[in-house]
C-alpha cells in the first residue's frame, strides 16, 4: 500500500489485516483451549481458521491430535494425510497415520503408510520400530489365512496363537485371532471348542456376523438345532 496506494486496495488490505487479527486471536484461543484439554472447542476454533488457511500443515495436525483424543481417527487420517502432502518430508505424519490404522487393526494400510516414513527417511527410528512390529504380524495374519485356504486348520489355529503373543496391547488383533481359530475349530469339527472360543467373541463383539455364523456351524455339529 505504501508503495502503490489507492482507494480500493486500502480497503481490501484493511479487510485483510482485520481478518488476519481476527486468525490470530482464534489461533491463541484453540492454543489454549487444546492445552486446557478442551478438545472439542480447540476442533471448532481450528475449523474456523483452516476455512481460511486451508494449507496450513501445522493447524492440520494440531486438529488431528484432537480428533485422536476425541475417539475420531478417521477425521484425524484425514488431516494427517493432508499435512503429509503439505509439509516436505513429513515422517511424522506418515508415522501418526501409520499408528492409527495399527490400532484401529488395518494392519496392511499401516504397513504401507509406515514404508512412506522410511522412504522419506530410514533411519527413523520410531517408523522401523513401527515397520518390524507390523510386518511381523501381516505376515503371521497372511499365513494363517493361506492354511485356512488350503484348510490346514490346526496350522492355522497356532499362527493365530502366535498371532495374539506378537500384539497382546491391541484387543482387536486378539478378538479377530479368536474368531478365525472359532472358524477353524469349527471346521475341524471341534465343535465344543467352536462354541466356547465364538461366544467368548460375541461377548466382546455381539453383532460379529462371522463369529455367529461359524457358532451355528458348531451347534450343528453338536445337534443342538434350536441354538
Amino acid at each position: 500500500l505504501k508503495s502503490n496506494p489507492s482507494s480500493n486496495e486500502e480497503k481490501e488490505a484493511q479487510t485483510q489485516l482485520t481478518k488476519s487479527d481476527e486468525l490470530q486471536r482464534l489461533h491463541s484461543q484453540a492454543l489454549s483451549a487444546y492445552q486446557q484439554e478442551d478438545y472439542e472447542a480447540a476442533i471448532s476454533l481450528l475449523d474456523e481458521i483452516l476455512a481460511v488457511c486451508v494449507w496450513d500443515a501445522e493447524l492440520r495436525e494440531l486438529r488431528a491430535e484432537c480428533y485422536i483424543k476425541e475417539g475420531e481417527p478417521s477425521k484425524a487420517i484425514s488431516d494427517l494425510k493432508a499435512a503429509a502432502k503439505l509439509k516436505n518430508d513429513n515422517t511424522e505424519a506418515f508415522y501418526k497415520i501409520s499408528r492409527i490404522y495399527y490400532q484401529l487393526g488395518d494392519h496392511e494400510l499401516s504397513l504401507s503408510e509406515v514404508r512412506e516414513c522410511l522412504k522419506l527417511d530410514q533411519d527413523h527410528k520410531q517408523c522401523f520400530s513401527l515397520y518390524k512390529q507390523v510386518k511381523k504380524l501381516n505376515k503371521q495374519i497372511e499365513s494363517a489365512e493361506e492354511f485356512i485356504r488350503e484348510g490346514r486348520y490346526e496350522d492355522a489355529i497356532s499362527k493365530y496363537e502366535s498371532v495374539m503373543k506378537t500384539e497382546p496391547e491391541v484387543p482387536v488383533y486378539s478378538t479377530r485371532a479368536k474368531e478365525r481359530i472359532c472358524h477353524c475349530l469349527s471346521k475341524n469339527q471341534q465343535a465344543t471348542e467352536a462354541i466356547k472360543l465364538c461366544t467368548e467373541v460375541l461377548q466382546l463383539e455381539p453383532t460379529n456376523v462371522n463369529a455367529l455364523k461359524d457358532r451355528a456351524e458348531a451347534y450343528l455339529l453338536e445337534d443342538m438345532y434350536e441354538e
